[in-house]
């Protein structure tokens, strides 16, 4: 068979069926029962009973057999199982009457008798529910047909049985009247049975076909052992229990049984029925229409017969064939005027459906079960653009792109297998060859079909949706694909490398991730414009689309991140993917680094590349996590640099995350302690102000600085999504303003005026949790007087505009704060800001603090950053001032002031009043300074600890509580790294 054949073929229907076992009893019983009756039951009195009560006890077995199934059933043939069981239940009655003279009595049976009665009784009910059981006309002319049939056969029936044996019955001599009658009363209901059971035969319902077929033999098997009966020459020489009560018995038994060899459940059964297609007309197939001409042929056969032999015709004969002529004219006629409506109808009907495909939009091809197309709508000249006698007689299979084939053969298959009433329909979607007026760039069209049952083969109902599909993945590559570069997005991206790792390669090590961001593109965004920025990005997808393989992905995951995914090359040798893999790396930065032409002008951005293996066992999620974070190791590194993941980096990560939850925690407990250094004149050791700084205390009651914390914090803030962390940064920032406002404020009650220096970051002191109104509500709040807060710009920020900087604190200026600049002499970003900002105090950085003695350079860089303070008028403050030759170097220098160990560390509350109610420091002399050129002093601890002094060893010395004196227990300590960083790490 064809390939279109092998496609439309169906397979074979599995047929059901009753069990055997119930059929194997049925033909023991009825075999037992001729067996006897041929054998005369051993005794004739044996003979009897059975004939008599044996056809009884089978009668009413039918009987109760139809009514327990009718009074269980709520079909629609529940009345016919009713009136076979009344039937059933009158033969038998009267077969136990028959009994009852011949068995009980032991006398003849009178005729008539009850035994009549109920015979007669047997055919009506019969006759009724095989009417229940029939389609019934839908029109007056079908019941008219039907009657007609129903006379055409009996009226036939008649004929020959008046001819054979009635007519010697009903004429002869010393019979009465009412025998007469009751003798041809058994034959001629007989014949209406007969031929209610021909009429019917081929217009029964289909609910329950096989329980219907076996009552309808039961009925005929009865008839026919009636008619036998009827004979005068079996029923001179009848007994009860001979062979001819075998067939009644099988008969009774057959009705018994019929009512339960239903396959389907009446309710299916009844809804089939009812959804099958009545016949409008009278007509019904070729043998139900041929059924009265045989009738007809019949009673003719009969009469000539009687004719050739010479023999007188009878009235009645004469009669009935007239009848039965003029029945079949009458139906001639009927079947005459039928077939005109049915050829007008027909015609009508084709008309509308032939307009209606015709003028479809839709394409209808008809496909016979070997696959070949037999009807092709005139729709496939515009829709396919090729004639459709050219479809016509080609095989649908060649007509489908080889590629879906397989699919729509599949589909199809499965299909055809299913039941018809479970899956009427089913849809296929396909390319279909097109003509050379309606293909595509490809040659072929996206085709959606309908498919249906039809004799065998099917019905495609098509339509063209190649625009559709076009559509669709169009959308679907936008969803996929960033709309300004067009390379995948980070989904496909995330779904490739899934893939990646899931197909063959799963376990390869030399598959890789690269994540890469463009450093200095926010810079390009602010001096050229986001235009020149979209373009640069643009480029740079290009530059990386070009650098990769063809089976390679690089995508634009957002902003000015991009990706790649390099498949390996199934190299087991670490050292050669690494090297592999870093090339590639390597040359991808290379080629983004390269000078941009964007707007008419000439741009360079670096590229930082993170590099992450696939290593087995690894997730998308952890492979491109891994490459983010070597990416950002990379540009914490010094940007414009290729790194490659290491575990410790999720270590990192997880401890900086560790120590922000610990940070938040502490916040939230009120863990954190506020200190204050006092900031001393270096002429006269007089306290001028107090610098507030905060502590945290551990669980061991250690304070340490939150510096890392606070770094911690800055860098996530920076480098990551600048969220929670953040945050809390930022409330720290903002639990030490006003922590120290409220203090200060407190001392200045109390009478200690000094002013606090509180040290804040541009951007924390022009965001909006601590923007216009925070600093004002803060000093209305608590009182503080003009010239008490002093405001310490920690260092420039490039995310912060020196415009909106000027103006917030020239506004917090008018309110009495003073503004110093920290970090002053640590970058040229503390130039510009000193040039543009209203600034009253500079602070040295402490790293020109530290090495202003040893540095000859230092010393000159400082002493004329001091000679600029005083030329613009500013008060100098020193930051980090630990060992007594910097105070002197310092002083000597021009510098006001300073803080640091070389006075006093940073005081919680109590011992800060106890400095400032003595009012100052001693001042090192000269002799100090010489002093301190072999040890250092470090008043911050109550440890001891060991000191080096000119490669020699001290003996360990206890440390004097930093109050600002040296007392008699006072030792020499070593100098400091910091005076706001601890050497202990928090832990």
């Amino acid at each position: 068979m064809s390939t279109p054949g092998a496609v439309l073929s169906r397979p074979p229907a599995s047929g059901g069926g009753t069990g055997l076992l119930p059929q194997l009893l049925l033909a023991l019983v009825c075999g037992g029962y001729a067996t006897g009756a041929a054998l005369g039951w051993g005794s004739p009195r044996l003979a009897v009973v059975m004939g008599d009560f044996g056809l009884a006890a089978a009668a009413l077995a039918g009987a109760v057999s139809c009514f327990c199934y009718g009074r269980s059933r709520t079909s629609c043939v529940r009345p016919a199982w009713l009136l076979f069981s009344l039937s059933s239940a009158m033969a038998g009655f009267g077969n136990a009457i028959w009994g009852w003279y011949e068995v009980v009595l032991r006398e003849p049976v009178p005729s008539p008798s009850g035994a009549d009665f109920c015979f007669l009784l047997f055919a009506p009910p019969a006759i009724v529910g095989l009417l229940v059981l029939a389609k019934r006309p839908a029109s007056r002319a079908g019941w008219i047909c039907l009657a007609l049939d129903a006379w055409l056969i009996g009226g036939s029936l008649l004929t020959i049985s008046w001819s054979l044996a009635l007519a010697h019955t009903a004429h002869q001599e010393g019979e009465s009247v009412a025998r007469a009658a009751l003798s041809l009363a058994y034959p001629l209901l007989d014949i209406v049975l007969v031929s209610m059971v021909l009429a019917l035969h081929f217009r029964r319902s289909s609910a329950n076909r096989s329980a219907i077929n076996t009552a309808i033999a039961a009925l005929a098997l009865t008839v026919l052992c009636d008619a036998l009966f009827t004979s005068p020459l079996l029923r001179e020489h009848y007994r009860s229990g001979q062979l001819l009560d075998a067939g009644w018995f099988a008969g009774s038994i057959l009705l018994a049984y019929a009512p339960w060899v239903a396959r389907q459940p009446d309710a299916d059964a009844c809804a089939r029925s009812r959804r099958e297609p009545h016949p409008s007309r009278p007509t019904a197939g070729s043998l139900a229409a041929l059924t009265p001409y045989l009738a007809a042929a019949v009673c003719t056969l009969g009469i000539l017969y009687n004719v050739i032999d010479g023999s007188r015709i009878d009235r009645v004969v004469i009669f009935t064939a007239c009848t039965v002529v003029l029945a079949l004219v009458v139906r001639q006629g009927i079947m005459l005027l039928d077939n005109m409506s049915l050829t007008q109808e027909l015609a009508q009907k084709e008309n509308h459906f032939r307009s209606l495909v015709q003028g479809s939009s839709d394409v209808i091809m008809i496909a016979a079960p070997t696959g070949v197309l037999r009807y092709v709508s005139p729709a496939a000249a515009g829709v396919y653009g090729i004639d459709p006698g050219e479809l016509i007689g080609s095989e649908f299979a060649s007509l489908i792109h080889p590629e879906d084939l397989g699919g729509v053969v599949h589909e199809v298959r499965r299909f055809l297998a299913a039941q018809p009433e479970d899956e009427p329909t089913t849809r296929i979607e396909c390319r279909f060859r097109a003509g050379a007026g309606r293909a595509g760039h490809d040659g072929w069209l996206n085709v959606e079909s309908t498919v249906n049952r039809h004799h065998g083969g099917l019905i495609f109902n098509s339509r063209d949706v190649t625009e559709r599909v076009r559509l669709q993945a169009q959308l679907r590559h936008s969803a996929e694909h960033d709309p300004l570069t067009d390379l995948p997005n980070r989904a496909l991206f995330t779904e490739r490398v899934r893939r990646a790792l899931s197909g063959r390669r799963a376990t390869d090590p030399g598959t890789a991730v690269l994540f890469i961001d463009l450093d200095g593109f926010k810079a390009v965004n602010d001096t050229v414009g986001h235009q020149a920025g979209d373009e640069l990005l643009v480029h740079a997808a290009r530059r990386l689309q070009e650098s990769v393989r063809a089976g390679d992905t690089a995508a634009r995951l957002g902003g000015d991140e991009f990706a790649a995914l390099i498949l390996g090359d199934g190299t087991q040798d670490t050292a050669a993917r690494e090297y592999r893999i870093l090339e590639v790396a390597e040359r991808l930065r290379t080629g983004l680094s390269r000078p941009y032409r964007v707007s008419g002008t000439e741009v360079r951005v670096a590229a930082s590349i993170g590099v992450a293996f696939a290593d087995p066992g690894i997730n998308p999620t952890e492979l491109m996590r891994n490459a983010d974070l070597a990416m950002y190791r990379a540009k914490a590194a010094g940007k414009g640099r290729v790194e490659l993941y290491a575990p410790q980096m999720q270590a990192e990560v997880v401890r900086r995350a560790e120590v922000a939850t610990r940070l938040r925690n502490a916040l939230h407990d009120g863990e954190f302690a506020l200190l204050h250094q006092p900031v001393v004149e270096l002429g006269s050791g007089r306290i001028t102000a107090v610098a507030a700084q905060a502590r945290w205390r551990s669980e061991q009651g250690i304070l340490f600085t939150p510096d890392e914390f606070l770094r911690v914090s800055d860098r996530v803030r920076g480098d990551r999504a600048r969220g929670e962390d953040g945050a809390r940064a930022a409330d720290i920032g903002r639990w030490l303003l006003e922590e120290a406002v409220e203090q200060a404020a407190q001392r200045h009650r109390a009478g200690y005026p000094a002013p606090v220096a509180v040290r804040l970051s541009p951007h924390r002191l022009t965001e909006r949790g601590l923007g216009p109104g925070s600093v004002e509500a803060l000093l209305t709040r608590h009182g503080l007087p003009s010239g008490a807060l002093l405001l310490e710009l920690a260092d420039t920020d490039p995310r912060v505009s020196l415009d909106e900087l000027e103006r917030r604190l020239t506004a917090l200026r008018r309110l009495g704060v003073r503004i110093a600049l920290d970090g002053f002499g640590s970058g040229c970003a503390a130039i510009s800001a000193l040039r543009r900002l209203p600034v009253d105090v500079l602070k040295l950085d402490r790293e020109l603090v530290e090495g202003v003695v040893e540095s000859a350079r230092l010393h000159k860089i400082t002493s004329g950053l001091l000679r600029i303070a005083g030329d613009l008028g500013l008060q100098t403050v020193a930051d980090g001032v630990d060992l007594p030759e910097q105070v002197a170097a310092l002083r000597a220098m021009g510098c006001s002031h300073g803080q640091g160990m070389a006075f006093s560390g940073p005081l919680d509350e109590h011992r800060l009043r106890r400095a400032l109610d003595r009012g100052d420091y001693p001042v090192p002399g000269p002799a100090d300074c010489l002093e301190a050129g072999r040890e250092a002093v470090l008043t911050t601890s109550a440890l001891p600890v060991k000191v080096g002094v000119q490669g020699r060893e001290a003996l360990p010395k206890r440390i004097a509580v930093s109050d600002g004196r040296e007392g008699p227990d006072s030792l020499v300590h070593p100098p400091l790294r910091s005076n706001s960083e601890t050497s202990v790490p928090p832990t």
